[in-house]
Formats: structure tokens, sequence, C-alpha cells
């Protein structure tokens, strides 16, 4: 009997000083996934303004963190209409064949200060690849609008080879009009209840 007490008094305190990972809604409003590439002498820059996340983060229990994303590659967007037609077609992103990206975390872990590294696999079109990125915790605070709301931000910049995931054969960038690294930045305000 007191073997069985002691076990149930552990665990209630495990529960109460093992935080718990919070779940973290997108607010689309404020988020958004960027880029710019160069075209010729300019940088081009565009975005992708449909896309869904699977958040969970708490700095106190990164075992059960994470980053899971869905991008709707349809709704790129670089404020020019015949090129983002020509960027959902076959010579870029394919997207009839290929509609989304995605992101599926395996470790976040801490860096050190509020600089995090977030570890997972990422897919675009038929390519998927072990990916690394730094993302910075910008810190959390009640939504002055909602009381009941906690709202928290993240960023991440990287890059990557377009190539490498056949967002082009590489004709345009053999040509010298489109270049094969692309610069991304993930800014996420997401919100959750108190």
């Amino acid at each position: 009997m007191k073997r069985i007490l002691l076990i149930v008094l552990s665990l209630i305190i495990f529960g109460h000083t093992h935080a718990t990972a919070y779940e973290w809604k997108v607010d689309p409003v404020h988020s958004g996934i960027l880029f710019e590439v160069k075209h010729m002498y300019s940088t081009v820059r565009g975005q992708f303004s449909d896309f869904t996340g699977d958040v969970f983060f708490h700095p106190d229990n990164l075992e059960k963190s994470k980053f899971d994303f869905v991008v709707n590659v349809d709704s790129i967007n670089t404020n020019n209409g015949k090129r983002d037609n020509h960027l959902r077609s076959g010579d870029f992103f394919a997207t009839s064949k290929y509609p989304v990206m995605t992101f599926k975390t395996s470790r976040v872990s801490h860096k050190g200060g509020n600089k995090y590294i977030l570890e997972g696999k990422i897919t675009i079109k038929d390519v998927t690849k072990d990916m690394v990125l730094e993302f910075i915790f910008l810190g959390q605070k009640g939504n002055p609008f909602n009381k009941k709301e906690m709202v928290a931000g993240f960023d991440s910049r990287f890059e990557i080879n377009r190539l490498e995931y056949h967002v082009g054969a590489g004709k345009f960038y053999e040509m010298g009009v489109v270049g094969k690294d692309v610069s991304v930045l993930i800014t996420l305000e997401m919100i959750r209840d108190k």
C-alpha cells in the first residue's frame, strides 16, 4: 500500500514540475512564409499566404515540442500574376501534381539564449531531405486584445537551393535569369489559450 501511495505521489509531483508543451495556433494575419530570389540583377520577393501549422512548444519541455507545417504551394504570390502562374507550372513547382510542401519535426533542442534548433524533414515536390534550422523564440505575453489568450513570436531564416528540390530544371539558372539559392524568412505570431 505504501509503495502504491509513493508511486501516485511521485506522479503528482512530476506532473506539476514537468512543463506542458503548449499547443499554439498560427495567427495568419500576422505570420508569413516569405522568400527572396535573384532575377538577373534584381531581387524578387514573394510569399506563400496559405499554410497551416501543428505547433507545440514550451522551453522546458522540448521533448514534446514540434513545428509541423503544410504549405499550399498554389498560394505563391510575387505581386505579378503572370510570374506566379509560371511558378505554379511544370517549369517550377508543378502545383497540379505537387500541391503542398511539408515540414515534419524530428527534434527540437536549445542552442542557448533565445535560440533553438529544429531538426526534421522537408518535402518539396518529389524530394524529401533532412533539414536543420535555427529559430528564435521572441517571447510570449498576454494578448492586449483578448485577456484569455497568450501570444508568442518565432522567427527563422535559412537558405535552400531550389534545384535540389527540382523547382526548375536549371534552364533559367544557366541562362542567368533566376538564381538557384532562395532566402526564406518564416515569421510567426502564435496564439494559445491561457
